[in-house]
């Protein structure tokens, strides 16, 4: 199985958005078993608040299925519990390098690097460009999922 951790600021918009459009992936292709996921934060700024309103506005317009959430903050010990640390920008990238002291194997990776780009996903509750982010999102959950499904039949036949 798969353990996924998606990452950002302030766990309210995109790794919110991330954790759950991956989850409906998962399920929309039958592969529950293979996967786990959550999302957290890499500061304590929104710590236990929901999905920022317009983050679920945009989830509901895409028909995202969305569960209860309560953000949080990434600790020390996730480092181990997760095989991959997706994080949405640069900033959440360094943040997550001095919570963990290093990426010794190599875990903590862009979203958007999957699809190709090295590009970050920009916070959308700056910019009030929710549907943007969540394009973006998705592209980068898609690839990751592509990735992940195929890394694991290679495994298998092999």
């Amino acid at each position: 199985m798969y353990n996924i951790l998606f990452v950002c600021y302030g766990n309210i918009c995109r790794s919110p958005m991330a954790e759950m459009i991956f989850k409906d992936i998962v399920e929309e292709n039958h592969k529950r078993f293979l996967f786990n996921c959550e999302s957290k934060a890499t500061s304590m700024e929104e710590y236990g608040n929901g999905i920022y309103p317009k983050a679920r506005k945009v989830l509901e317009e895409h028909n995202v299925t969305i569960e209860k959430h309560t953000a949080s903050m990434v600790k020390k010990e996730d480092y181990n519990k997760y095989q991959y640390i997706i994080c949405m920008d640069q900033n959440n990238y360094y943040s997550l390098i001095n919570i963990f002291n290093g990426d010794p194997e190599d875990k903590i990776k862009l979203l958007m690097s999957f699809t190709g780009e090295e590009k970050e996903i920009e916070d959308p509750w700056y910019t009030d460009r929710f549907e943007e982010v969540y394009q973006m999102i998705n592209d980068g959950c898609h690839a990751l999922f592509q990735k992940l499904v195929d890394e694991y039949q290679n495994e298998a036949n092999q």
